[in-house]
């Protein structure tokens, strides 16, 4: 099934210039990049984007990291997309993550760890909602 999934480049592979590289690895892993920008986010829109996570220890931090410098977000499609780009991520600690993956090439720790994928169809649809509200009307 073609679908959708929102996929972010985080501030640390920004700030290490590996975006292109990424992005590059996207495109080649047969993913069509559907819409994509580059904002730096503030306070509100990380906390509102990360509210799921609101009242877990790493939760201030991970606001903070994300609204340390600039990210790239990305709608992107593909026969099932979710799965294809969490597997082309690799796990969320870099240590643990398959070789070859992104995370395992460009990501420095479980919470500093390169990229974002939606994990399912409905939060893939909020997810893209949030950053790109006309998209999928």
């Amino acid at each position: 099934m073609v679908e959708a999934t929102l996929a972010i480049i985080k501030p640390d592979a920004i700030k290490a210039k590996n975006a292109g590289k990424i992005i590059d690895r996207i495109e080649k892993e047969g993913f069509e990049i559907i819409a994509i920008k580059k904002l730096h986010l503030t306070k509100n829109q990380a906390e509102a984007f990360y509210a799921i996570h609101k009242g877990k220890p790493f939760f201030n931090e991970l606001v903070e990291f994300m609204t340390s410098g600039p990210i790239i977000v990305m709608a992107l499609k593909k026969e099932n997309a979710i799965k294809e780009w969490r597997d082309l991520m690799g796990a969320t600690n870099p240590a643990e993550a398959a070789e070859n993956t992104i995370r395992k090439l460009y990501g420095t720790n479980k919470g500093i760890n390169a990229t974002h994928g939606s994990d399912a169809p409905e939060t893939a649809k909020v997810e893209i909602d949030f950053f790109f509200p006309d998209l999928q009307k």
